[in-house]
């Protein structure tokens, strides 16, 4: 995709969890290719982010004028995708202001800072919380999406997790949130395809977020110095980069063929021939071998994992 073209104009998006990182990228980047695009999520000018994102300054509304910004028109809606009836709520009103819905994003965080602890030692409460926010939100968001693509034999719903393989992601709940979603993009891909409808999963590679960029001590002009602190940080990339992906995703006429799989922002920059906004296609990937990293886990005393994690 050149940046001159808009190969999503007319369509309509809605990003669920859109308020910073991986959802605010995508959101930006669906715009970027012209499309209307619903930005979900609490955090807004007028209403404050709770519990881990208490005093972050990220809001939908900010996400909104950057989707309008780059070509598209975003809109804010304020959402609780725990809420069945919000949820119902927001695709009532897509359909009532669009009469279409041709890509739903889930990027709705577990939004809890996990305990990385063998699982006898974790907190359940804490780690059932994670499940509700992180995999029930995307169930509930996913049930009353569908509906719109099923009735025009045509959508995309695209799941965002984390790693492209199905190693441990070295403590239960964190791990049970990422490959859930994953499987959850696998098993609906499995009850739409009949219906034209695809669903696929996507891994972002080491992002350049606004948080982590704040926890390396670096902003984006100087980022490459966070690699001073974790080698792996060189092969980073900004959320800009799987919201790319995405948006190739969406436009690719023959997105049927990849119903159902898990793909990478690194891979699907190989093949469709996007790059970051600098210009560059960051390999995470190529930088960190997974398969390895998740095999030598599994051999390894727990404890010296999350150590040298």
């Amino acid at each position: 995709m050149t940046q001159t073209t808009k190969p999503l104009g007319g369509r309509v998006a809605v990003v669920a969890g859109a308020t910073r990182g991986a959802g605010r990228g995508i959101a930006a980047m669906l715009g970027e290719a012209g499309a209307t695009v619903y930005c979900t999520g609490r955090s807004t000018r007028d209403h404050a982010p709770t519990g881990v994102y208490v005093g972050r300054p990220e809001t939908i509304d900010e996400t909104a004028e950057m989707v309008t910004a780059r070509g598209g028109t975003g809109i804010a809606a304020r959402v609780d995708h725990l809420v069945a009836d919000q949820v119902e709520a927001l695709f009532e009103r897509v359909h009532a202001e669009h009469g279409r819905l041709d890509v739903l994003v889930n990027d709705i965080s577990e939004g809890e800072l996990h305990d990385w602890k063998p699982f006898w030692k974790v907190s359940l409460d804490k780690g059932f919380r994670a499940l509700r926010q992180g995999v029930h939100s995307h169930i509930i968001t996913c049930r009353y999406a569908a509906p719109l693509m099923i009735d025009q034999r045509r959508g995309l719903i695209v799941e965002v997790g984390d790693g492209d393989t199905l190693g441990y992601r070295q403590t239960l709940f964190f791990d049970l949130v990422k490959i859930t979603v994953s499987r959850l993009a696998y098993a609906m891909a499995e009850e739409l395809a009949p219906h034209g409808v695809a669903a696929l999963a996507i891994s972002p590679g080491f992002m350049r977020t606004e948080m982590m960029l704040e926890h390396f001590g670096v902003t984006e002009a100087n980022w490459r110095d966070g690699a001073k602190k974790d080698p792996n940080f060189i092969a980073s990339e900004t959320p800009f980069f799987v919201g790319r992906a995405v948006a190739a995703l969406a436009a690719d006429p023959d997105i049927q063929k990849k119903s159902g799989g898990l793909y990478s922002s690194w891979g699907l920059a190989k093949e469709y021939g996007f790059t970051d906004l600098d210009g560059s296609q960051p390999d995470m990937g190529a930088q960190f071998d997974f398969e390895a990293y998740f095999a030598q886990t599994a051999k390894t005393p727990f404890q010296w994992r999350i150590t040298r994690r």
